[in-house]
């Protein structure tokens, strides 16, 4: 696998090593000594899958306190854009966000850590999307950043107009209303 720090510290783009021939191909998506080789020591606790359509709108969501997740992201049908916008009040990119597309073809993954807002929007007819995480579900914990706050200015690539979002995430909280973690 090959491990790509991005430029906000801690988020990671990793790709894994494809074994392909006429049949179709083989990889390894998670392999621990690897992983916490590079990005540090990790233990998922959960394992997540979602399907949606076109123009889906999921985020960005975060569970505070002792709830909060790090998350290893991937596509494994279609292709989204994914998006992680750091909540971390010591860090120096407090408020800024890495986005990177997924898609099940190339594979690529996506490592969120702790104190970090997330979501993704569906570019594809479908996406099946899988994520492991570090800590369980609590929905009482769980906050909703708001998808376009222009205090992100995320470009989210679709017409607001074309993009599905349930009403927790339509009712999002902005960015200078959020506790840092």
């Amino acid at each position: 696998m090959e491990f790509i720090e991005q430029y906000i510290k801690g988020v990671w783009l990793i790709k894994p090593k494809r074994f392909g021939d006429e049949r179709g191909y083989f990889c390894e998506t998670f392999k621990k000594e690897e992983f916490e080789a590079h990005v540090g020591k990790i233990d998922f606790v959960q394992d997540n899958e979602s399907l949606s359509s076109y123009g889906v709108l999921r985020g960005l969501h975060f569970q505070e306190g002792v709830w909060s997740q790090a998350k290893l992201v991937r596509v494994s049908q279609g292709r989204v854009l994914d998006v992680a916008v750091d909540l971390r009040g010591d860090s120096p990119t407090f408020g800024q966000h890495v986005a990177v597309e997924l898609d099940a073809a190339q594979g690529l993954q996506f490592f969120i850590p702790r104190g970090f807002a997330h979501g993704f929007v569906v570019l594809s007819e479908v996406a099946q999307f899988q994520y492991k995480v570090d800590n369980v579900y609590a929905p009482q914990s769980e906050v909703t950043l708001k998808f376009n706050d222009p205090a992100l200015a995320i470009n989210w690539l679709l017409p607001q107009s074309e993009l599905l979002l349930s009403e927790k995430d339509k009712r999002g909280v902005e960015l200078k209303n959020i506790k840092p973690f």
